[in-house]
C-alpha cells in the first residue's frame, strides 16, 4: 500500500491540517512524525515554557490519531536524518509539510528536499497551514513584500481565503514503525506556574468559549491592563494547536467591531511572517538601522537586570515583566510598554529584550517578538520609528484605577487608586512598608533626551 509521511512542525493539530488530509488521500497509510529537533538553538529549543506547552500538544495531538486508529511517532535528532529514516522504514514515497518562514527552517526545507529526491522520494511543502495568507501571495508591486503594515492589510483582508478542512475519520499508519516514548509536562523544571494547558483539544475550547463570549467586546477592551480581555489565543497560535484560517473564517462569521478587530491582529501576525520569509537576517539584525549604539550587557548590566526582575521602579512595567515571569504570557499592551521602556527609555540593544522575551513566552517565535521588538525599538516597519511610550501615561490609561498594578505589584497593593501610578511620591516609611519597592532606575526625561540625542534628534 502506498505510503506518506507528515512531518508535523509548528502545526500540532488534526483540525483543518492540509498536509495530513493530502498525505491520506487515495486511502494511503500515514506516518504522522515529530522530530524534537537536536539543531535548535538556545533559547528556540531549550525553553521550558514552550517545551511544557509543547509537551501537551504533542500529548493532545497523539490522542487525536488514537482517536482515528493511528498514533504519533516520535523522533529526536536531526530533522532530515530522521525523515529520511522514517520514510525508509515505512517505505514511504512522499513526504508532507508545512511551509515555514524563519531561516532556519527554509534551510530545513531545502535540505530536506535535497535529501529525499537523491532516494527517489518527494516533498510536498504546503501553504496556509501557520498563516491565514501565505507570504508572498499578496506584494507591492515594487517589492516581494510589504513594509508597512496598512497597505499590507488592505491587500490581506481582499485576498480570498481557502475554507477550512475538517478533521480525518480514520488515519492508519503501518505497523513496525518504532516511536519514542512521549514527555510528560511533570519531568520539566522551571516552568511557570501558571503557565496555561497545550494541545488543540484546549485550544478549541478556549476558542468556543472567546467567540461565545469575548470577541464582541475585543475592540473596546483589548488594551484593558486589568480586564484580561484578550483571546489569549496566541500560544496555541503559535504551535499550530488552532488554524490561523479557521480562525479568521470563525471571527468573521461572529461579525461585529469586535470581531473586525480581532481578524485586524490576525494580520499583524501574517504582516510579520512576510517581511520575516523575505528577509530571514531581521531575526537578529535591524531591518531598518538607524546605526544605533546601543547600551550592552556590560555597560547596562544593573539596568538590565532590574528591568528583567521587575524592578525598575516604574509600576506597570514592573507588573508585565512579573505576570510574564508567573504565566508565562503577557497583556499585548504589557509587551509594548516594557519593549519601549528597555529599548527607549533604558536605550538597551532589543536584542536582549527579544531573546528575555524568548525564554519565558510560551508564545514567543521568530517572526512576532522580533518583528514586534524590531517595531518598538524603531530600528522595524513603525513608520514612527522615534515614538517612545511613557509608562506613567499610559498605566493611567490603560490600568486608570491601579487594579492590574496591584495584582502584579503586592507590595504596592495598599496604595489607593491611581497612586499607584507613582510610588516615587511615597515616603521612605511608607516605601520600607512597601517591602522596599525600589525608587525609579531612570528619570523619564532623562531617559527620553538620551534616546532623542542618540538618534541624532537633539
Amino acid at each position: 500500500m502506498p505510503t506518506s509521511v507528515v512531518l508535523f512542525t509548528a502545526d500540532l493539530r488534526v483540525h483543518d491540517h492540509p498536509p495530513l488530509l493530502a498525505a491520506l488521500d487515495g486511502g494511503r497509510e500515514v506516518v504522522p512524525l515529530f522530530v524534537r529537533d537536536s539543531g535548535l538553538a538556545e533559547p528556540f529549543g531549550t525553553a521550558p515554557n514552550r517545551l511544557a506547552f509543547l509537551t501537551d500538544c504533542l500529548r493532545d495531538l497523539d490522542a487525536s490519531l488514537r482517536r482515528r486508529g493511528g498514533r504519533l511517532v516520535l523522533r529526536s535528532g536531526d530533522p532530515v536524518r530522521e525523515v529520511c529514516a522514517v520514510a525508509a522504514e515505512a517505505d514511504a514515497d512522499e513526504v508532507h509539510l508545512a511551509a515555514d518562514v524563519s531561516a532556519y527552517a527554509q534551510r530545513r526545507e531545502r535540505r530536506l528536499r535535497r535529501a529525499l529526491e537523491a532516494e527517489g522520494r518527494r516533498l510536498f511543502v504546503h501553504d496556509t497551514v501557520t498563516t491565514a495568507v501565505a507570504p508572498g501571495e499578496v506584494t507591492p508591486a515594487s517589492s516581494d513584500h510589504f513594509a508597512v503594515f496598512t497597505p499590507y492589510f488592505r491587500h490581506w483582508a481582499r485576498h480570498p481565503l481557502r475554507d477550512p478542512l475538517g478533521a480525518p475519520r480514520a488515519v492508519r499508519v503501518p505497523a513496525g514503525i518504532g516511536s519514542e516514548e512521549l514527555p510528560a509536562r511533570s519531568a520539566l523544571s522551571g516552568v511557570s506556574p501558571a503557565l496555561a494547558d497545550g494541545g488543540e483539544t484546549a485550544g478549541r475550547e478556549r476558542l468556543t468559549a472567546w467567540l461565545r463570549s469575548g470577541i464582541a467586546a475585543y475592540e473596546d477592551r483589548h488594551d484593558d491592563l486589568a480586564g484580561d480581555a484578550t483571546s489569549r489565543l496566541s500560544p496555541w497560535l503559535h504551535f499550530g494547536a488552532l488554524s490561523p484560517v479557521e480562525l479568521v473564517h470563525r471571527a468573521r462569521e461572529a461579525g461585529g467591531p469586535g470581531a473586525d478587530a480581532f481578524v485586524r491582529q490576525l494580520a499583524w501576525r501574517d504582516f510579520h511572517r512576510q517581511v520575516l520569509a523575505a528577509r530571514p537576517a531581521a531575526a537578529t539584525a535591524d531591518y531598518r538601522t538607524k546605526h544605533d549604539r546601543w547600551r550592552s550587557e556590560t555597560t547596562a548590566a544593573a539596568d538590565i537586570e532590574a528591568w528583567r526582575a521587575g524592578r525598575t521602579g516604574y509600576p506597570v512595567v514592573d507588573a508585565a515583566l512579573r505576570q510574564l515571569r508567573h504565566e508565562g504570557w503577557m497583556h499585548n499592551r504589557g509587551r509594548l510598554l516594557t519593549a519601549s521602556f528597555l529599548a527607549k527609555t533604558l536605550y538597551v540593544d532589543w536584542r536582549i529584550g527579544a531573546r528575555h522575551f524568548l525564554e519565558l513566552l510560551v508564545d514567543g517565535d521568530v517572526a512576532n517578538n522580533q518583528m514586534n521588538w524590531q517595531w518598538v525599538a524603531g530600528t522595524g516597519t513603525d513608520t514612527r520609528p522615534q515614538r517612545v511610550l511613557n509608562p506613567v501615561a499610559q498605566a493611567r490609561r490603560y490600568d486608570p484605577d491601579g487594579a492590574y498594578v496591584r495584582r502584579w505589584v503586592p507590595e504596592l497593593a495598599g496604595v489607593a487608586g491611581a497612586a499607584v501610578h507613582e510610588p516615587w511620591k511615597l515616603r521612605a516609611e511608607a516605601r520600607a512598608a512597601a517591602g522596599g519597592y525600589p525608587e525609579p532606575i531612570v528619570d523619564l526625561a532623562e531617559g527620553l533626551a538620551r534616546f532623542r540625542r542618540a538618534r541624532g534628534r537633539e
